[in-house]
């Protein structure tokens, strides 16, 4: 009988052996390393009015591009109003091409080695009956990505946010079923997915981050950008700073250097690695979002103390709040990143007209021979798209900010 228990003991042992090693493989296997974009790569966006509205915001690009400031990297976005993975949404008199052929013909002249896929908002119309169609459209849709030799990132689609009823709750469950459908696609394909759908709705119970209900606003995809970063597997790009006055010490991962310090004045320089993701205005004041750089400063006498740089105030507060924390949300860098993404959003716009013609007709359709002529000014378009371009590059290289906190007399 005890030759017997220590049989069954040791094969025991070996059983738990072995759920544990299961455990800690599918753990492992469900940690997913940042995603990175390489030099020279071309980031594409697609997909439906998600995609498309950014153009007048340009927070998807800019959360992107800060995050690489020493590659060179280009962005596109042609996204549609109401599209769906068979591009039915850019149909136009002018047939050939389909719309099905100008979603390609489109993807194509990008030229991407990176694109977005953000479809199925749409096609959850449909419902249950819709999803082999679906099904069949997404998988197509990737097969022609990876035949450009493009990374292909899934994207979910977003939850409608209009008032609670029986309509809009079922429309909401057709959503999320589609975003699993996606989901699975991703996971069977080997492709990254970024669930947007419940971490927008968080941030839906704190903000206002639609313009209808249906579509974005400036603080929605300021979070859908956030989340997009989440879900690449980065880092927050805003890590506190710690300083300790009494032991002249710095505690943090960001690039600091403390230049003199009292218990009545302290001087730092800050090397950001990147820039910030500026929070949107509103009637001219940023929206107090979790935006900004915690800073954390011991040692200081009682007293009130000022945060300046380049003469601008950016902080004020006693020293009780310095030793727990402020956070810090403007400033030069946060200036600097606004900027950016002004001509981010001027590029995009450039694009956007030069894709999308309002005349597409006369210039480039069956009645060409009346305003074709016009076609060599879309062209020519190019140069200015480069320009800006190269003015983005410039503006997105992050400077030391050098900080002075003296105590308020």
């Amino acid at each position: 009988m005890r030759k017997l228990s220590y049989s069954l003991t040791f094969y025991y042992l070996l059983f738990l052996i072995g759920v544990c090693l299961d455990v800690f493989a599918q753990t492992k296997t469900d940690v997913v390393a940042p995603f990175s974009l390489e030099n020279g790569d071309r980031v594409l966006f697609v997909g439906n009015s998600l995609i498309e509205n950014d153009v007048q915001f340009g927070y998807l690009e800019l959360a992107l591009t800060t995050r690489w400031p020493n590659r060179n990297l280009t962005f596109r976005n042609i996204g549609w109003s109401g599209d769906n993975v068979f591009g039915d949404a850019r149909s136009y008199v002018t047939t050939p091409p389909t719309s099905y052929e100008l979603l390609m013909q489109q993807i194509t002249e990008a030229k991407p080695t990176v694109v977005f896929v953000a479809y199925g908002g749409i096609e959850a119309q449909e419902g249950e009956e819709g999803l082999p169609r679906f099904k069949q459209g997404l998988n197509q849709l990737i097969d022609k990505i990876e035949k450009l030799g493009a990374k292909t990132i899934l994207v979910s689609p977003i939850p409608l946010f209009l008032p609670t009823s029986e309509s809009v709750s079922q429309k909401n469950t057709a959503i999320e079923t589609y975003s699993s459908v996606i989901e699975q696609i991703a996971k069977t394909r080997n492709k990254r997915f970024i669930n947007v759908f419940k971490p927008i709705w968080e941030v839906s119970k704190q903000f206002v981050i639609t313009e209808n209900g249906v579509h974005l606003n400036a603080m929605g995809y300021y979070y859908l950008a956030t989340i997009l970063e989440k879900g690449l597997g980065y880092s927050d790009r805003n890590e506190g700073v710690m300083l300790d006055v009494s032991k002249n010490t710095v505690e943090t991962s960001v690039p600091t250097q403390l230049l003199s310090s009292t218990k009545e004045a302290i001087s730092f320089v800050v090397n950001e690695p990147y820039l910030p993701l500026p929070a949107p205005q509103e009637d001219g004041r940023t929206i107090m979002v979790d935006n900004g750089r915690k800073m954390s400063i011991k040692g200081l006498k009682k007293g009130f103390y000022t945060l300046t740089s380049e003469k601008q105030v950016i902080a004020v507060a006693s020293a009780k709040q310095w030793e727990e924390g402020v956070v810090i949300r403007q400033g030069t860098s946060f200036a600097q990143a606004e900027e950016l993404r002004k001509n981010i959003v001027k590029k995009e716009e450039l694009f956007f007209y030069q894709y999308r013609p309002l005349n597409q007709t006369y210039i480039l359709g069956f009645r060409s021979y009346e305003q074709g002529r016009h076609k060599k000014g879309l062209e020519e378009q190019n140069y200015l798209i480069t320009w800006l371009e190269a003015q983005i590059a410039t503006a997105n290289q992050p400077k030391p900010v050098t900080y002075q906190l003296t105590l308020l007399k």
